[in-house]
């Protein structure tokens, strides 16, 4: 269960972050962020970046080994790391319609996938 929680919890954290680094991209497309400039742009990015961390910050705490969760800090990482590819890849697709992703971007995440399994791996 604390697994779980920690997946749906960095998923989650993920989405507020992806908006964050990325979802200012889009705001000149909306009549309220037609003028925005830099430092708003900032200030916005940080608020969703506090929600990111609402979930990040209990996901890694209740995840961790030496807390009580299933997770080495290593697979808390790469599980962060194939999440947020996953996240990317769905707000690009979804909001960024005229982004293509090539088979060459498919093919390093699927190695970053591969690599999830050779970190979890017992060998």
């Amino acid at each position: 269960m604390k697994g779980l929680r920690t997946i749906l919890f960095l998923t989650i954290s993920n989405t507020f972050m992806t908006f964050a680094w990325y979802g200012h991209l889009k705001f000149k497309e909306f009549s309220w962020g037609k003028n925005l400039g830099i430092f708003s742009i900032i200030v916005i990015s940080w608020g969703l970046a506090f929600f990111e961390y609402l979930f990040q910050v209990p996901a890694n705490e209740g995840g961790f080994k030496a807390n009580g969760g299933p997770f080495s800090l290593v697979q808390l990482k790469t599980i962060q790391e194939a999440i947020t590819l996953i996240v990317f890849m769905l707000f690009t697709l979804t909001f960024f319609k005229d982004e293509k992703l090539g088979w060459n971007h498919l093919l390093g995440f699927a190695l970053i996938v591969l690599a999830v399994f050779v970190i979890f791996k017992k060998w």
